[in-house]
Formats: C-alpha cells, structure tokens, sequence
C-alpha cells in the first residue's frame, strides 16, 4: 500500500505540471452547469412572454373582428420587410357574408411548411385560428338557443398529482447525465497521458524496472485518474448549486434545488463510476500504441456508456435498464429528485456490477502490463 501510495502521489505531481491538459478535462464539469442555465433561462423568457410576430394580412378590412383578436395575442399585419415573417394570412372576399350567414369563412394561410425557422410561427397561428374558430362557433350557438356544451359529450378533469418536485425532477434528469457524464470527461486526459503518453515518453519502461508489481503501478494509476474523476464532480455539482439557483423555475411552476444530502448522494454514486471510468480509459488506452491513437478509441469507446445514460434519461426499456450499470444509478437519483424514495436495491446491485466490471478491468489492464508488446507499444 504504501508502493502503491507513494506511485499515487508521483502521478498526481505529474499531472499538476501539465495544468493545460488537466483543466481542459475540468473545463466541462465547470462550464456545463453554466451553459445549461443559459439556454433554460432564454426557454424560459420565450415560453413567458412570446415576442410579437408580424405577418401580412391580405383583405384585413374584411375581417376586423379577427385581426383584432390576432393583434390581442401578440399577432400583427405589417409592411415593414425588415421584421415581418414570410407568412400571409388572405382573408377570403365573401368572408364577410359567410360569417352573417353562419358559414365556414374561408381563410388561408400561405406559408412555407418546411421553413425550420417559421414552423413555431406557423404553428402558433394556426392555433390562434383554431381558437377563434372555436369561439365563433359557441357563439353561433348561443345566438340559436342551444347550450354550447352539447357539443361537448365528455368534460375532462385532469387530476395532476405531480409535486414541484416531481416536475422539476424531469429537468434535473438531464442534469444527472451531465453528473454522471463528468466522471468520464474529467480523467480522460490523465488517464491517456499516464498510459500511451508515459509510452511515448519512455518512461513507462522504466517505472517497471523499479520494485514494483504491474498489480501496484495498475492501481496507482487507477487511482490518481479516479481522484481527477471525482474532482470533477465535485465541481459539477458546486457549480450546479449555485447556477440553477439563478434560473427563474417558479416561471414553469416548479422549483430546482440541489440538496446537500442530494449532493452526498451524488459523490457516493460517482465513487464507483469513477473506477470504473478509470479503468475503462487506461485499459483502452494502454492497447492503443500513441496518445492520438488512444485519444481515437476512448471518442468511441465513451458512447457505450453515453448510450446508456442517455438510454435512461429518456426511459428507453426502463425495467431492463434499471439493473444495468450506469443506467440503472441514473434511474435510482432521479427518482430521488422526484421526491421518491431512493431504491436502495437497485442502486446496490448496479454499483456493485459497476464496481465487479472496474475489477475486471483493472486485472486485465494488469496482464496485459507483463507483456512485452503492450510495454513498448510493438
């Protein structure tokens, strides 16, 4: 143990001397939080207070009732080019007697379907049309005596038993996947530089000609990637604290706080996803025979795992994923955030798998250091 710490501590030294390296692998647990905010808050703003949308209205005199209701929802006629949007609403030319006859009057909407940047605004119109449409037709039947309600055979009464919690559960799943996403961006640098790197170097060589075991080096190294790991989220998760605390949730409803004992929660969980982070990026790493070869097989090795928490974020096959590692940590944190009870069962047989597959890899990683073609990269 003490071989092992004192390797430990020459890999952390070594680490601190390439500050640039180390940091772009902090830098995600860092800006993440921060950018995720960001782009809340501008959703927020838009789902809030909509910006007025210009459009042309062709024969608007014929239809006041409607261009007003449309101007009363933040929709307006104009002629300036510089703002209007490229979509014309034509009133029809017998709109007028149709609506005193109690007709269908005909309006059209000339837009570009396939236009990605007017589709909101297509769909926002024509759900304004459909909302005045239905107002008409409730008053055409008041006008005749009936009751506009017998046209409504079921009235639906929807019981939402969801918690502020709850609701904000579903924005913090997708927080627990950067979480858990962290663990894997923030070693991956050391763990290339201590294995393909120190190759390169030559100095992979001469560590082994020391009194020391492959079983020591192996887990030095584990180690020191698995500290870094871990260094990254507790940053992730101080920088998480404080940026959603700034977000306007109340806005949609709910409120977003993490919680220290959420917090703890969260480092308990890392701890074992860490080994097995590192694990996974030495081992891969040490097959691969220089640092930009690794840096190419950990880009495609991580979407295994990306895969998986992502899979579990948007509850893809929830009952074969909630015993898997990885996913199954994933499903049992958000349900904490929900407000839920922690599913201690699942949570232990999933890190428990975590923790058996990072052994697994570390004896491999092991073997594979006593042969001659991995050591100097043949």
């Amino acid at each position: 143990m003490k071989r092992i710490m004192t390797m430990f501590r020459k890999e952390l030294l070594d680490a601190a001397r390439d500050k640039r390296s180390v940091m772009a692998g902090l830098y995600y647990a860092i800006g993440t939080p921060l950018i995720m905010c960001g782009l809340f808050m501008v959703l927020i703003n838009q789902l809030s207070s909509p910006d007025d949308l210009f459009i042309k209205i062709d024969n608007a005199d014929k239809a006041k009732d409607l261009v007003h209701y449309l101007e009363s929802k933040g929709v307006s006629h104009s002629d300036d080019a510089t703002k209007v949007k490229d979509i014309r609403l034509v009133i029809g030319d017998e709109y007028p007697a149709q609506m005193a006859k109690g007709e269908a009057a005909l309006v059209t909407l000339v837009a570009d379907n396939s236009d990605d940047k007017l589709q909101k605004s297509i769909r926002r119109l024509e759900a304004l049309l459909q909302q005045y449409s239905a107002e008409m037709g409730s008053l055409r039947l008041i006008a005749r005596g009936v009751d506009p309600r017998v046209v409504q055979p079921l009235k639906v009464e929807v019981e939402d038993q969801a918690t502020a919690d709850s609701k904000g559960g579903m924005i913090l799943g997708l927080a627990i996947f950067t979480m858990i996403y962290s663990v894997f961006i923030s070693g991956m640098n050391l763990a290339i530089d201590t294995s393909a790197g120190e190759r390169e170097r030559n100095s992979l060589a001469l560590l082994l000609s020391h009194p020391l075991s492959t079983r020591e080096l192996v887990w030095s190294k584990i180690l020191a990637v698995t500290s870094f790991a871990l260094l990254g989220v507790i940053l992730i998760l101080i920088v998480s604290k404080f940026a959603y605390a700034l977000v306007p949730w109340q806005q949609l409803g709910f409120a977003i706080n993490l919680s220290p004992s959420f917090m703890l929660l969260m480092f308990l969980v890392a701890v074992p996803i860490a080994l097995l982070a590192a694990s996974l990026q030495l081992s891969v790493s040490f097959m691969a025979k220089t640092f930009k070869e690794a840096q190419s097989y950990l880009t495609i090795v991580l979407f295994v795992p990306l895969m998986l928490v992502m899979a579990s974020t948007y509850q893809v096959a929830p009952d074969v994923l909630s015993w898997l590692p990885l996913s199954g940590q994933q499903q049992a944190l958000m349900e904490v955030v929900k407000g839920k009870e922690l599913p201690l069962a699942q949570l232990l047989v999933t890190s428990a798998a975590t923790l058996a597959i990072a052994l697994v890899l570390a004896l491999v990683m092991e073997r594979s250091l006593k042969s001659e073609k991995v050591v100097f990269g043949l």
